[in-house]
């Protein structure tokens, strides 16, 4: 019996890419496109007669943005949908709307950039499939900040991929801007790292930026590794800095989160804490395994409320995670983790 094909939507106001997006994915025996549609209302009756696995939609289009349109739909059809634009501004708030994924659309005038695109957009398909639509929570837990302590000598480290975004920023909104500096990695492509950061320092009461070398880690801070690139810690005295470089893909990412929580096993040793997030695949679960068995606390985010349960899943079958908590607890957690710390 043949395995059944991902079912796709496609909804894009140009012609000649939903037809360049058809012929793509026809040479992939997984996805079948079982119909698209140039707007919002004639997509939403091509969800009720074809029951799609997963929609792919632009965020520029006629009589209704992709953005209203997902946070319209998504209460009424829980779909998993790629966004696939070129407004790379906005990308964000149609995560924030309930997106799961995103793509750039390419130059069609490159065949290299196009035969990407198509490579790139159906793996995200096959995650897609297998996402969680997110419905975040965004209550306010208003939590005891932990005693003030010498932050400079502790790190938080943290990994994500698929519906990470979303997931550092719920995390960074429900925690006070007095805790240790982190170091994150966001499985993301170039500009896009810039862009998260610039919004989650808008977003937050941190202070985040997309790490450069030599940037210090210094409380109420937050450092993205940005897209692209290897990041990792290297301790200087007492305190922390990120050295960024291009190096090697590992595990198929760059930037890796097992390179980053490697290197924060090697110089911070207990005076970390590690956070594995929602994503797709391994990447994270050996690293955090090393900072465990450094002496650093660990959390995994539970399967419940992650989008994808790879990377947290992985992270907990090898003995990887110490707490595991559902993402609106994480906060509680971390605080708990940095009281018991600060009592030594």
């Amino acid at each position: 019996m043949d395995k059944k094909k991902i079912r796709v939507l496609v909804v894009d106001d140009s012609i000649v890419f939903r037809e360049l997006i058809i012929r793509g994915l026809a040479a992939d025996d997984q996805i079948e496109v079982v119909a698209t549609a140039s707007d919002p209302f004639e997509a939403r009756d091509m969800i009720l007669k074809y029951h799609p696995d997963v929609m792919t939609c632009d965020i520029e289009m006629p009589k209704m943005n992709g953005i209203e349109f997902i946070r319209r739909l998504l209460p009424q059809y829980p779909l998993p949908v790629i966004v696939v634009s070129i407004a790379s501004g906005a990308v964000f708030d149609a995560l924030d709307a309930g997106a799961v994924e995103f793509l750039s659309k390419p130059d069609m005038t490159i065949q290299q950039n196009l035969d990407n695109f198509l490579t790139d957009l159906a793996a995200k398909i096959k995650i897609a499939s297998r996402a969680k639509v997110p419905r975040p929570k965004r209550d306010s837990m208003g939590q005891s900040v932990p005693a003030a302590g010498d932050w400079r000598h502790q790190v938080i480290a943290v990994g994500a991929s698929t519906g990470g975004t979303e997931a550092i920023s719920q995390l960074l909104q429900n925690l006070p801007p007095t805790l240790p500096g982190m170091v994150v990695v966001q499985h993301i492509p170039p500009v896009f790292s810039r862009l998260l950061a610039e919004r989650l320092d808008q977003q937050t009461a941190f202070k985040v930026k997309e790490a450069e070398s030599g940037d210090y880690v210094t409380p109420g801070s937050v450092l993205i590794a940005p897209g692209d690139f290897q990041m990792r810690l290297k301790k200087v005295g007492s305190r922390y800095k990120v050295v960024v470089s291009p190096g090697e893909k590992v595990n198929g990412h760059r930037p890796s989160v097992d390179v980053l929580f490697h290197s924060v096993a090697k110089e911070a040793g207990d005076r970390a804490v590690g956070i594995i997030l929602t994503g797709m695949g391994a990447d994270g679960a050996k690293g955090l395994l090393a900072m465990r068995k450094q002496g650093a606390r660990t959390i995994g985010q539970d399967e419940e409320t992650s989008v994808v349960y790879g990377m947290p899943k992985a992270a907990y079958e090898i003995g990887a995670v110490e707490k595991q908590s559902p993402l609106h607890a994480i906060p509680q957690t971390l605080l708990s983790v940095l009281r018991k710390n600060n009592k030594h």
